[in-house]
Parts: C-alpha cells; structure tokens; sequence
C-alpha cells in the first residue's frame, strides 16, 4: 500500500506534487511549533506556580524583589511582571512622589508594559498554527482540483475512455485533498489547545497582578499617611 501511494505521488502532475511539497512543510512547520509552544507553556506555568507560591509565602516584598533580581537574573512571566511593578514603585518612592494614587498607577502602568510582552512571547508563532489550519485544506483542493482537470484532459486523445484509465488519475488528485487535510486537523486543534492554555495562563498573570496591586496600594496608602502625620 506504501509502494502504491508513493507511486501516486510521483506520478503525479508537476503543479500536484508541488502542492504537495507545499503542504508536507506546512504540516512540518505545524507540529515544530505546536511542539515548541507545548513546551513553552509549560514551562511557564510551571515557572508561575513556584513563582506565586513564593510570593504570597514571602512576608517582605523587598527581599523577594531582591532575591528575583540578584545577579542580573531575567526574569520572565509572573515573576517579569511583579519586578517591573515593583522596581517601578520604589522608583517613585525614592523621587518623593507621595501620592498613592500616583505610585499605583505608575506601578500598574510598567505591569501592563510587561504583561503584553509576555502576552506577546506566549502567542508567538500561535498565528502560523491558524494559518496552516485554515489554508491547508484549500491548497489541497487546488491540488486536487488542478489534478483532476489534468486526467480528464488526458483523456482527450483516448478513444474509448473508461474508468480504468482515468482512475489513477483521480487517485493522485485526491491525495493533495488527503495531504491538506492532515496538516490542517492536527494544526487546528494545536491552535485551539495550546490558545487555551495561553489564555488561562494570561488569566493567571492578570489575577496574579490585582493581587500585587493591593499590596502596594496598602502600602502606598500607609506611606501617605505617614507623611501627612510627619508634616503636621
């Protein structure tokens, strides 16, 4: 059955096989990232877990901020968007900016810079899983379609045309559908899988951030009362 198919295939016409080759590193590409992006998620829900459970374990922020910030360490997720958070508030602090509503927002501000990034790395490559999904099964009809209208012309300069003599024809069309529709279903439900982990794990880093938030704004609102008691 394998010597048959790949009789097919390279008896086919020279617009069908390139189609197919077309389509062969579609599906290639497909799983190479689908593969990458499986990993990639997660480790980075692995990384946020540890992440969160030794935040919320951590009683002082500063020695967490220290001790993710050591050696010139680059953090990514989570641990990303707290450093940036809180590098950015103690920043302020230390231009004399008092006023809580200014250190959130200019806190929250460097968290939504890096939570976008990070939105940015965990969805990267995810658009090529969609295009193969979608686009695959239709280059593979073209395949076929162009592979069809090439037996039937065939078939022109024969006299007594039967269906032994266009079938192989056919036969080698149809393979192009066959070829399309197994890089599209594997990619479409990689895009669909791994999309949905990226967007729990986004959900995580968003709840993670309004956690943190109402910390500093805890202590924000502490550091203004602290002033307003030192000027009176």
């Amino acid at each position: 059955m394998n010597t048959e198919l790949m009789d097919l295939i390279l008896m086919a016409s020279p617009v069908v096989q390139a189609v197919m080759v077309i389509l062969a590193v579609m599906s290639i590409a497909a799983w190479a990232v689908a593969i990458a992006k499986s990993h990639q998620l997660t480790q980075a829900g692995k990384q946020a877990q540890q992440f969160e459970q030794l935040f919320w374990q951590t009683p002082e922020l500063t020695g967490l901020f220290n001790q993710m910030t050591q050696g010139g360490q680059v953090n990514q997720g989570m641990a990303a968007i707290f450093e940036a958070g809180f590098r950015e508030f103690v920043r302020l602090k230390k231009q004399g900016v008092a006023n809580s509503a200014d250190l959130i927002a200019g806190a929250q501000r460097a968290m939504k810079i890096t939570f976008s990034k990070s939105a940015d790395q965990l969805e990267h490559r995810l658009d090529l899983l969609a295009t193969v999904g979608s686009s695959a099964p239709y280059i593979g009809l073209f395949g076929t379609v162009w592979g069809v209208m090439h037996a039937f012309q065939s078939l022109g300069n024969v006299q007594n045309a039967t269906l032994a003599a266009v079938a192989p024809g056919i036969s080698e069309a149809l393979i192009a559908t066959a070829i399309g529709l197994f890089a599209a279903i594997p990619a479409v439900i990689a895009y669909n899988r791994l999309s949905n982990r990226a967007e729990r794990l986004l959900s995580e880093y968003e709840n993670f951030a309004e956690g943190f938030l109402t910390i500093l704004q805890r202590q924000a609102h502490a550091l203004e009362q602290n002033n307003a008691v030192n000027a009176q």
